[in-house]
């Protein structure tokens, strides 16, 4: 099977495809880094989607999803943009834990893994 790399940087790859399973990498938010979990979540839900197009899936073939935030105090924040986003039915398993992240500017990291 092959293997392909999407947005390839130095350290990592922000998504890998092998046969039909995309891996994510952690996904955080640079352009509203600092602001708010509600923006950060966003901008990090923009960002899977436009990865998984890529990669030629979408949020309905997500197989599981893991969320990590620095305060789980903002847990219902970011679910109300993450079940604003998710389609009924078709909702990935999920893991939330609190961790301290790379840098302080980010709230939120979310990585999938989706079927093609």
């Amino acid at each position: 099977m092959s293997i392909t790399r999407i947005a390839v940087g130095p350290r990592m790859s922000q998504a890998v495809v092998h046969g039909d399973t995309v891996y994510l990498a952690g996904q955080v938010a640079n352009k509203t880094a600092g602001e708010s979990v509600e923006a950060q979540t966003k901008e990090i839900l923009e960002t899977i989607d436009s990865l998984l197009a890529q990669a030629g899936s979408d949020k309905t073939r997500i197989l599981s999803a893991t969320i990590y935030l620095v305060d789980m105090a903002t847990f219902p924040e970011m679910n109300k943009v993450w079940d604003t986003w998710v389609v009924a039915g078709q909702t990935p398993a999920r893991a939330t834990v609190e961790a301290k992240l790379a840098a302080p500017p980010y709230k939120v990291e979310i990585a999938v893994i989706a079927a093609r």
